[in-house]
């Protein structure tokens, strides 16, 4: 299996936390259901979506206050582009190695 981060500044970086992040988002409608599903603290999410929101030109995750009616996090058109480029540059990168670390991994000395 292939672990893609990509920087994309000196600062800013995009690798498999942030995405499956993103996803939970996605999936679950909130940060802080996002964090359990990732055994992630909701300060950790919290934080981690800030920066991805100050990261980009505009935000990837939109929120809304709780209240009555709940509250709740969304993906922005942006999020689900940013997602979805990550994902297909990993598929991309993976089906570029394949070959190699499949070779890689019949040189082993040990087979888990």
């Amino acid at each position: 299996m292939l672990t893609l981060r990509l920087a994309l500044g000196e600062q800013v970086a995009i690798g498999p936390g942030k995405a499956a992040l993103l996803e939970a988002i996605r999936d679950e409608g909130s940060i802080a259901a996002a964090g359990r599903r990732m055994q992630m603290s909701y300060q950790r999410a919290h934080d981690l979506v800030a920066a991805l929101n100050e990261d980009f030109r505009e935000p990837l995750v939109a929120t809304a206050m709780g209240g009555s009616g709940g509250g709740g996090a969304r993906l922005t058109s942006l999020g689900e582009q940013v997602l979805r480029a990550y994902r297909e540059a990993e598929a991309a990168a993976e089906a570029a190695v394949r070959d190699r670390v499949t070779w890689l991994r019949g040189v082993l000395a040990r087979q888990d």
